[in-house]
């Protein structure tokens, strides 16, 4: 394979093999962290298939991406090297590149979107890494990267769309095989391809007969999409947002659409449902992505029962604020917190009746909202929500029970 890492089209590369991956498994060895491969009992029962977790969240970077990233920085010639890469990337890319990079002495400079949180910014520049912010959007940055690429001499990594690249993520099901050899199935997150088609060609070679079932978020179905001939929207707020690509990678999109099996899509609520099991129960945080596999279980049961399956926590970079949103929407669909819309008269004495009814039914009031203006109740009426906290959804529908027996309207505000 060639060192120079700019992609033209897919033409320009042959498809990566076995014996690729496992070069790229000699060379990253000792520079990447070698994670473990464990069986969740838990998860298991719950999904009716034997699961096992390739923690990838505890990278030094806390995700998968530097595995690819370091592959594509040893190929390159000692000349390369010297001049120095260039990426576009707003995540886990990034930082991956920008470790390394630093590491081996390469300059890197990562263009990103003028929107990139700050978080994400001060992350990667804390890796030595030269940031350039440019553009609303990551199409903008993308395209501003490839004029300073050829602008500066520098080279282009491609976070996906190239064989070093997707040679070096492959190594992932490598250790997974070694570790349990008798894994029947494996699950992978799809944004442009590149992990899905290094995995696939590791396992395949290893194991042919082994499925391989992509994912992706609804709201960004792109590789699915392109592989199944039909016209999707590709947008929105995704909680996976290390995979909400809109355009999959020319060359992966070919290995993805030979080697995997199927496609399947998850919704928002299976996302954050993951990644709230996966705290509660493994007590290992990952962002939506890697929590990608699990909701495919979650979402599509069917398709995994009775099977070893394997899935990857791609990476752990999520924002503490977000995911505390995530526990606590997670803690409302359960039942465990509501919100409770009760009509009542604007008189002295209503509320204190009512809160003798969460007395009576041990059910814990976190905060209250009165509204007595915005409302199409008469003016003696007013409409109270109540925030609470209870044991569980059987709890809650007790309570529920007692105050409409109690003679109180009372709806509940459901999430999406």
């Amino acid at each position: 394979m060639t060192d120079q890492l700019t992609l033209t089209s897919a033409a320009d590369f042959s498809a990566i093999t076995l014996d690729d991956v496992r070069a790229a498994a000699g060379r990253i060895m000792g520079a990447v962290v070698r994670t473990p491969t464990l069986k969740s009992q838990t998860l298991s029962e719950l999904v009716g298939a034997e699961v096992w977790l390739k923690f990838e969240n505890l990278q030094f970077t806390a995700a998968y991406k530097e595995r690819g990233a370091l592959n594509a920085l040893l190929l390159l010639s000692e000349e390369a090297k010297a001049r120095g890469v260039i990426a576009a990337s707003a995540g886990n890319h990034a930082q991956g590149l920008a470790y390394h990079g630093k590491r081996l002495g390469v300059p890197v400079t990562i263009v990103m979107p003028k929107t990139t949180p700050q978080v994400k910014v001060s992350q990667t520049a804390s890796h030595g890494a030269q940031i350039v912010l440019f553009g609303e959007k990551f199409d903008d940055a993308y395209a501003h990267a490839r004029e300073l690429e050829k602008e500066r001499g520098l080279t282009f990594v491609h976070p996906f769309d190239h064989p070093h690249t997707a040679a070096g993520q492959g190594t992932v099901a490598l250790e997974m095989l070694e570790d349990v050899p008798e894994l029947d199935t494996l699950i992978v997150p799809i944004g442009g391809g590149g992990l899905l088609s290094g995995m696939g060609t590791a396992a395949r070679g290893i194991k042919n007969d082994i499925r391989l079932v992509g994912v992706q978020a609804e709201l960004y179905p792109s590789m699915y999409a392109e592989l199944n001939g039909v016209d999707m929207a590709c947008e929105g707020d995704t909680l996976a947002e290390g995979i909400a690509v809109k355009e999959p990678g020319t060359y992966t999109r070919r290995l993805v659409a030979e080697l995997n099996d199927d496609i399947v899509l998850v919704a928002e609520r299976h996302l954050e449902r993951a990644v709230s099991l996966l705290l509660q129960i493994e007590k290992t945080v990952v962002e939506g992505a890697g929590a990608a596999g699990l909701a495919a279980m979650l979402a599509h049961p069917e398709e995994f029962t009775g099977r070893k399956v394997g899935l990857v926590l791609t990476g752990g970079n999520i924002d503490t604020r977000l995911l505390a949103n995530v526990l606590l929407r997670d803690l409302a669909r359960s039942g465990r917190i509501a919100r409770l819309r009760i009509r009542l008269q604007d008189r002295p004495g209503a509320l204190f009746k009512v809160m003798e009814v969460f007395n009576a039914e041990q059910v814990n009031i976190i905060e209250i909202y009165h509204q007595r203006i915005f409302t199409t109740l008469p003016a003696k009426g007013l409409i109270t929500d109540i925030e609470c906290e209870a044991r569980d959804r059987e709890h809650l529908d007790k309570l529920v029970r007692a105050l409409r027996d109690a003679g109180y309207m009372v709806t509940t505000v459901e999430l999406a």
